[in-house]
């Protein structure tokens, strides 16, 4: 072994004479920073900036409408002006011809788009296709046919830990590159907008600023891998500082046909509010270890509910696809067209059923924030107590990073959890040391106990658990 490695190494000495002057770490540098700047010379020429112009009102003539103010400052001086939002884009080809990918909220509601190119050519270009869910609108270019295009990669082969690459014009500085690893995968994102969430995003440290959205997120092989879309500013009143989120590009290839060709992207639904099963729950739902989904909710007169689903069902899989995660779940669904008929193998009670349901086509996300749940969100009113399954909008609302039990959305002033000390927001996990898991669990846990008889609450609050005495 010793031989293999020496000469492995006097080998290396033979090929890179320039690098055996130096030490392994300096190798290792030398090589790492040669592939980062392959990687960027790889996908950088086909980084463009977009500057899309718009009408927008002044904030003076919602102002002026008081009458004091045009009482003393006269009619407002302006109307309408004209804005112009900056952001990043790159350039892909699809099917021979070349299109601008970005962020949608870059050039949403815009009435000319240009396109600077890295050659210092100005393209204008139009919008074809958007898609808000992912935040993402196409851009068709004209003369566009000798400009360079960046190699697609897989968002799906990447792992924590991984270089990445974001390239930009932040702030209008064109051109600019920062580095960074792979924080995290699979994220949910609030959106700022308050419409729900955005899901399965990557998260990077690699510095991203305003004028980077819709910049590609590169890996090491010079292959983009992700949109760079949200920057993280502020939590609970604290800066935050090298938490950015990126449109995973799996996600991307995935529309951009439908976007091309249909301007729009129609996907599948069926309806339910989902969760992971943790570890100890699999004996309670009678599935195997990381086997199945369970179902939190089902939204009143969705596509679930009309096939019979229920809280508390176990998605096994869906048309023979096995699924053991909530992104497992929602990917086998989204990616399946409107009035497709899925069999989805449940398990309920113990026992495994098979369920037809005819899918629907998932609405907006301001329509999914407004759906109403099934009857079954809302649990039995005890000791001043109202409870909710826990839904992605109350999680947003409480700061709440949990599926599993039930969040408190109501204390009555004076009641026995007043005095207990139960406050809102609070996450129950455990009545009298038994688990809750869903609200159906929760009225069966309350719905026989006396108001006057002592309860012990196991609760969630701000990430810590706490025990509470109702008496």
């Amino acid at each position: 072994m010793r031989k293999v490695l020496f000469g492995l190494f006097a080998a290396i000495l033979v090929v890179s004479p320039a690098l055996a002057s130096g030490t392994v770490q300096d190798q290792i540098a030398i090589s790492g920073q040669a592939a980062i700047r392959a990687a960027i010379a790889q996908v950088g020429p086909a980084v463009v900036r977009v500057d899309a112009t718009k009408q927008i009102s002044g904030w003076w003539e919602e102002l002026f409408q008081d009458p004091f103010f045009r009482r003393f400052f006269g009619e407002p001086p302006f109307g309408e002006r004209q804005v112009t939002s900056l952001g990043s884009g790159f350039i892909v080809e699809y099917q021979g011809a070349k299109y601008v990918l970005t962020n949608l909220h870059v050039v949403d509601g815009a009435e000319a788009i240009r396109i600077t190119a890295q050659d210092g050519r100005i393209l204008q270009a139009e919008l074809v296709g958007a898609d808000q869910w992912l935040d993402l609108a196409v851009l068709a270019l004209k003369d566009a046919d000798d400009l360079p295009t960046a190699p697609l990669g897989s968002s799906g082969a990447l792992e924590v830990g991984d270089w990445v690459i974001a390239i930009g014009n932040p702030l209008g500085f064109d051109y600019t590159v920062t580095l960074g690893i792979v924080s995290a995968l699979n994220r949910s994102v609030p959106r700022p907008d308050g419409s729900g969430y955005f899901r399965r995003m990557i998260q990077t440290d690699a510095a991203i600023n305003p004028g980077n959205s819709g910049g590609p997120l590169v890996n090491a092989y010079g292959e983009v891998v992700g949109m760079n879309t949200i920057i993280a500013r502020e939590a609970r009143g604290l800066a935050v500082e090298g938490i950015n989120f990126a449109v995973p590009i799996d996600e991307i290839k995935w529309v951009l046909p439908q976007l091309i060709s249909a301007g729009v992207v129609t996907r599948g639904w069926l309806g339910v509010y989902i969760q992971n099963i943790t570890p100890g729950m699999e004996e309670q739902f009678g599935v195997a270890p990381g086997e199945g989904v369970l179902v939190a909710d089902v939204v009143r007169g969705s596509p679930a509910e009309e096939a019979g689903l229920q809280s508390g069902d176990v998605i096994v899989s869906v048309h023979g696809v096995p699924v053991g995660s909530t992104d497992e779940l929602q990917t086998e669904i989204m990616y399946r067209a409107p009035g497709e008929v899925v069999q989805l193998e449940i398990v309920r009670d113990g026992e495994r059923l098979t369920i037809s349901v005819t899918l629907g086509e998932r609405p907006s996300e301001e329509e999914l924030v407004a759906l109403p749940p099934a009857e079954s969100e809302q649990g039995i009113q005890k000791f001043g107590l109202t409870v909710q399954a826990i839904t992605p909008e109350l999680a947003e609302r409480y700061g709440l990073d949990t599926a599993r039990g039930v969040v408190v959305v109501a204390v009555e002033p004076g009641s026995k959890a007043y005095w207990g000390g139960v406050e809102e927001g609070d996450v129950i996990l455990e009545v009298n040391r038994q688990p809750i898991l869903t609200v159906q669990d929760w009225n069966a846990a309350v719905q026989d106990l006396s108001e006057d008889e002592e309860v012990l609450l196991t609760v969630l609050r701000e990430g810590r658990t706490r025990f509470l005495l109702l008496r």
